[in-house]
């Protein structure tokens, strides 16, 4: 899925850590975010029973995957679609490519696509000698900058309008001032002239409705709709999970995805693709192709643990009140995935718990994500599972299986208990500075180096009960 980042997870956080400007400019984001989807809940009535339905449509479709699959497979090919299935990341990469050059495309402009992300699909595009431009204003500024997404529903939160403005200077040959006009502006001009010169749109997937055989797409920019509706072919690309059954469940889940996201109660712009353009149509393309993705999700399924992870509708709720997030931002998970459920998913989508098995530590495990997601995945158990995982398949750090094997030595009897503590306490004085550890010890780094370590208790509770008893 993701190409793996040279430095380590700890390596990572730490150099985020000492970016202040990405650091402000996250928290200021997600505190408006999380500020609005509070207000949003708040104003929609019997928020918790919304929530309900939507983990009901989501459990029962991830359930029955295989049948609304074939459903939505059906119905796309009775609307003159055509549908594609992926394994991998690298065969949808290779039958994208084919379908683009099978169109003899040289431009190629697309709407925002997490899954098209996933796979590293412009990358491989462009080796095949095609331009490929974002639509998306800040998957466009991104692309300039040459950086992967930070959030899923916002990808550039991490940059401030003085950034964007050098980028698209550096683009316009001259200085765009840093104001929202002027950058709306020339990312318009530019933007317009390639969507009109497009051979090929290609686009992520909201939710497939399966009933229909129907695509939806939502943005606030509506270059999703201009991505489908002027170049002559279009490929959509979609998880194997982004069904809904009907558009009766649609609803339910539209009504909390951007009430979840930013807060709205509904997004700018939703648009429904029903397959190529038909007889009386006028607009739309002429060729429509689906390319449904696995990558990994059939593993997830298969294992009733985690399958709950698939339940995500991509608001990015978790993102938004994880203390984690806030303080070192999305780049520093390493994976196109970031937030909570980018650490529960990465792992599983990679099937390594090894490199990518690191991720969920990156949690306090406080269980705010899993009182945020409008479908109600327990985040916080699956991040505790995935760890206990990697413990069990004896992934962990030598330091750490020393210090808890002697934890187990010492603290299974009460005798060897209470010659530790005897000893912690005796020993640590020469570290412990009003009451807490402050000394540098290599051994307890990752934890002095950014948070205080209580030193141990003078007497024990059994030595001041002892006491008290006398």
């Amino acid at each position: 899925m993701s190409d793996r980042p040279v430095l380590h997870l700890r390596d990572r956080a730490a150099k985020a850590l000492k970016d202040e400007q990405m650091r402000q400019a996250v928290r200021k984001a997600v505190d408006r975010l999380s500020g609005n989807k509070d207000k949003a809940a708040r104003e929609l009535p019997n928020w918790e029973e919304w929530r309900e339905q939507t983990r009901l449509i989501r459990e029962h479709t991830v359930d029955h995957l295989d049948y609304y699959l074939a459903l939505l497979t059906q119905n796309i090919r009775k609307a003159g679609g055509k549908v594609h299935f992926a394994s991998t990341a690298g065969e949808a990469r290779q039958l994208i490519a084919k379908l683009c050059q099978q169109y003899e495309a040289k431009h190629i402009v697309k709407s925002k696509s997490m899954v098209t992300e996933e796979i590293h699909l412009n990358s491989a595009l462009e080796a095949a000698g095609m331009e490929v431009v974002e639509s998306d204003l800040a998957e466009y500024i991104l692309q300039l900058a040459g950086e992967t997404p930070s959030h899923i529903i916002v990808p550039a939160i991490h940059k401030n309008r003085y950034q964007i403005a050098e980028l698209f200077s550096r683009v316009n040959g001259e200085k765009v001032e840093p104001d929202t006009p002027a950058l709306t502006r020339f990312a318009r001009k530019v933007l317009r002239d390639k969507f009109m010169n497009a051979d090929v749109g290609i686009t992520g997937c909201n939710f497939a409705v399966a009933e229909t055989g129907s695509i939806t797409l939502v943005t606030n920019e509506g270059n999703a709709r201009l991505s489908t509706a002027l170049p002559k072919v279009v490929i959509t690309v979609m998880g194997m999970e982004r069904i809904v059954p009907t558009f009766e469940d649609l609803e339910t889940v539209l009504s909390m995805l951007p009430r979840s996201a930013t807060g709205q109660k509904v997004t700018s712009y939703v648009s429904v693709i029903n397959g190529p353009r038909q007889p009386g149509d006028i607009d739309g393309c002429e060729q429509f192709h689906l390319v449904i993705v696995d990558n990994g999700r059939s593993r997830i399924l298969a294992d009733e643990e985690y399958r709950a992870a698939l339940h995500c509708i991509r608001c990015g709720a978790c993102f938004n009140v994880c203390p984690v997030y806030r303080q070192i931002g999305g780049h520093a998970y390493g994976s196109v995935y970031g937030g909570p459920i980018g650490s529960v998913i990465t792992p599983l989508l990679e099937n390594d718990m090894v490199f990518w098995g690191e991720l969920p530590y990156a949690s306090t495990l406080c269980a705010a994500c899993t009182f945020a997601c409008p479908a109600k995945i327990p985040l916080q158990e699956l991040l505790f599972n995935l760890r206990q995982k990697r413990v069990s398949a004896g992934h962990t750090d030598a330091v750490e299986k020393f210090a808890f094997g002697m934890w187990k030595r010492f603290f299974k009897l009460p005798s060897t208990y209470k010659f530790a503590m005897k000893a912690a306490s005796l020993g640590q004085k020469p570290l412990v500075k009003n009451g807490y550890i402050t000394a540098a010890l290599p051994i307890l780094a990752n934890w002095t180096n950014s948070r205080y370590l209580p030193a141990a208790a003078d007497k024990t509770f059994r030595d001041r009960w002892k006491k008290r008893e006398k």
